[in-house]
């Protein structure tokens, strides 16, 4: 019987509920999670935007050449490849979200032809920074 009563006055187990520190533990490894996506969302946003910008160089590139093929002369601006309808329009750099920040790379002057004006080469972009492979963005 003394064993009995002892048994009685002992509180029972509650079955539920969690003890602060596995709360604790859950806690930390949603925030860890969490900041793995915000990382994983911002690299994967920045590689688009480095995937259009060669897409975009690329194209008004390929517009360049086509033009000198057509006129044996390299465009005046990007403007003229808009308007002899070598390109729709001239895409926003979208690191710099302009269209107005594209740096031109004239050609070397014609010495047979000195008072000939000399074109656009080459385009690259205007943007500072670097790219997540560690090149300038301007140097593509």
């Amino acid at each position: 019987m003394a064993m009995q009563g002892l048994l009685s006055t002992r509180r029972p187990r509650r079955g539920g509920g969690f003890t602060l520190i596995e709360l604790m533990v859950v806690l930390a490894l949603i925030s860890v999670l969490a900041g793995m996506g915000v990382v994983q969302y911002r690299n994967s946003v920045q590689r688009t935007r480095e995937a259009v910008l060669k897409e975009d160089l690329f194209r008004m590139r390929d517009a360049i050449d086509q033009y000198y093929a057509d006129k044996t002369k390299y465009p005046a601006s990007l403007e003229t490849l808009v308007n002899d309808g070598y390109l729709r329009q001239i895409p926003k750099d979208p690191i710099t979200e302009s269209s107005e920040t594209w740096q031109t790379v004239f050609a070397e002057p014609d010495p047979s032809n000195p008072t000939a004006e000399p074109g656009i080469v080459d385009v690259k972009s205007g943007a500072e920074g670097k790219s997540l492979d560690g090149s300038p963005y301007n140097e593509w």
